[in-house]
């Protein structure tokens, strides 16, 4: 094709966003591709979850129902392609769903399916080659639900090449979907690591929807009209580089620290992050403003990936219940607490009278007093707060006596108690989720478009080699006898999220004279301490001297994370939150220069 540049629309982060996206990008002039990203790593969990009840799904429907069928003539009309990862673990299913759905629109669109990232098949093989979980080491479970590869985007790529107007696939790399579509545009190598890794990154920072558009931005106050959320808009050149826009009239905010905080978001090392077709280094990326409603984002470099495609599998580990009431009055906290422990209390009774073990764990969680702070909890009294019960047990039957007592409450434990905000809770399976390697060869890819199937090429293979050196860093910043403390968002924006038990929180300073400051006072052992009521890891750091950044990784910070911890937060979006109220000292002069932002003092 060799366009002069490639325009993509990012218009789903998740199983889940908002169903303006869609219509939104379609005004969008000269649009090429649209792109939809659904499958996080409790996505899949859930997926497996509805399969296992029925074996017709298993995909993302809300990529067929809410976002292809409402606008499927007008993205044939306008030419746009479609690229999606909805199909999840049932690609064929959601490809005849959508044929259906275009059938009764009088719509025939070309439909590809990229496949064969689903290893159960091989799994005991793979099994009898001394298979260990990624992360502890531990064999696998007896039995699994799912196992998937991350796979790249060469089948992608190969798809559109046919002629594919849709590509739906399963278990790729959120990425992929932006690199299959930029490989086929520019006609790039698949050992040309660096236009991989620009592409790679470009993908990454629109695979979360309106979090490169302001959602999520520690500004938040600066971000307008969020019921009109603007989706990210990418152009992308021959040579990577890229600009990132929104829709015109739309909400939301384009600016650099949002961003920068989307490039962080869950990528682990910088140096290192892993992809199926290429590793990438972001430790040099740079973004820059380009106008009111533009950013210039440039400077990924790309080396030889490994030969193994990082895999997940699904099982099923017990039960799982949560309960939550209302508790309002004079000393509610006192009262939430007490009513937590006699119903926990009772019901373990009442499982021992039956000859039952106990809860193999139980999470109390006080929302409205800061519960998942810890010792940095703030005493503020309060005269309302929401008693969250989450309990864990080998068997349904036990977890229905918790399920019927917390009723009670609301008439024999503290005033001011109600009981449930929605009927009785459900009971639900555990998902777990199990990490590993599995070896490239053993995954045969296959694109099916119509009466055609062809397999895949292999990712390219090269010598894995170690990043480069960094240059070396600015010296380190001491702040001087006359320091004050201030929280750490004035010098900083900062985002979390997750990556299965572990924790990633991305720090970015303000201005490039803090990042020294930062460096010396923000280190890996002053973060494991000031989460050390919910790390049971270790923290890592990590330099990002391009965007002035830092990236702290926090081994088993989620309690199990996903759909295998019982927190309210399992998948750590406030930890950067909490992190933003964390001392800092700086110079006392900072505070009447206007370096800082308003109200540090």
């Amino acid at each position: 094709m060799n366009r002069k540049a490639v325009r993509i629309g990012g218009a789903s982060g998740f199983w889940g966003d908002s169903a303006i996206a869609t219509p939104q990008l379609l005004e969008v002039p000269g649009l090429h591709y649209l792109v939809y990203d659904y499958l996080a790593e409790t996505t899949m969990s859930i997926l497996a979850r509805a399969r296992a009840k029925d074996p017709a799904l298993g995909y993302a429907t809300d990529f067929v129902h809410a976002a292809m069928a409402p606008h499927l003539a007008a993205i044939c009309a306008k030419g746009v392609r479609v690229i999606a990862n909805a199909g999840g673990l049932n690609p064929h299913a959601c490809r005849d769903a959508l044929a259906a759905v275009a059938a009764q629109q009088g719509l025939a669109p070309r439909i590809a399916v990229v496949t064969g990232d689903d290893v159960m098949p091989q799994f005991e093989r793979l099994r009898a080659q001394g298979l260990r979980d990624l992360h502890t080491g531990e064999p696998p479970p007896a039995q699994l639900v799912s196992a998937n590869a991350y796979v790249g985007a060469r089948g992608i790529a190969q798809a559109l090449a046919l002629g594919a107007q849709i590509v739906i696939t399963g278990r790729c790399v959120d990425s992929a979907v932006v690199v299959g579509a930029l490989a086929h545009e520019f006609g790039w190598r698949w050992d040309d690591w660096e236009r991989l890794a620009a592409g790679t990154l470009a993908g990454h920072v629109i695979e979360c929807g309106a979090q490169a558009t302001g959602g999520l931005f520690t500004d938040w106050q600066q971000v307008p009209d969020w019921a009109n959320m603007g989706y990210p808009v990418i152009d992308c050149e021959e040579d990577g580089a890229f600009t990132l826009s929104k829709p015109k009239g739309t909400g939301g905010l384009i600016h650099p620290g949002a961003v920068a905080e989307q490039v962080l978001y869950e990528i682990g090392d910088p140096a290192n992050y892993l992809m199926p077709d290429v590793t990438c280094d972001f430790r040099q990326v740079r973004v820059r403003a380009q106008g009111p409603d533009a950013v210039r984002i440039q400077g990924a470099r790309g080396r030889p990936p490994t030969g193994s495609y990082k895999a997940n599998g699904t099982w099923r580990d017990g039960y799982q219940l949560q309960i939550m009431m209302a508790i309002r009055g004079i000393d509610a906290p006192a009262k939430a607490r007490k009513t937590a422990d006699a119903l926990l209390e009772r019901t373990r009774a009442q499982m021992r009278q039956r000859g039952m073990a106990g809860y193999s764990e139980t999470c109390v969680e006080l929302l409205g007093c800061e519960a998942l702070y810890g010792a940095h909890a703030r005493p503020l009294p309060t005269r309302e707060v929401v008693l969250r019960i989450a309990a864990r047990h080998a068997d349904p039957k036990a977890l229905a006596f918790l399920q019927r007592e917390c009723a009670s409450a609301g008439t024999s434990m503290g005033p001011g108690t109600r009981s449930t905000f929605s009927g009785r809770a459900d009971v639900q399976p555990v998902i777990k989720v199990f990490s590993f390697l599995v070896p490239k060869d053993q995954v045969a890819l296959q694109v099916a478009l119509g009466d055609m199937a062809e397999p895949v090429a292999p990712p390219a293979a090269g010598p894995v080699t170690a990043a480069a050196e960094l240059p070396a860093m600015p010296p380190d910043m001491q702040p001087g006898g006359d320091a004050v403390p201030v929280p750490l968002v004035a010098l900083a924006w900062a985002r979390s999220g997750d990556k299965g038990d572990d924790e990633n929180i991305g720090v970015i300073a303000r201005r490039p004279e803090f990042l020294p400051l930062l460096r010396v006072q923000l280190d890996a052992a002053r973060v494991r301490a000031y989460f050390a009521h919910l790390v049971q890891g270790e923290v890592e750091r990590y330099d990002l001297p391009g965007l002035g950044a830092l990236n702290f990784v926090l081994h088993r910070a989620l309690g199990g994370g996903g759909v295998a911890s019982l927190r309210s937060d399992p998948l750590g979006k406030s930890f950067a939150q909490m992190l933003l109220d964390c001392p800092v000292r700086v110079p006392r002069s900072w505070l009447a220069s206007g370096l800082l932002e308003p109200g540090a003092a």
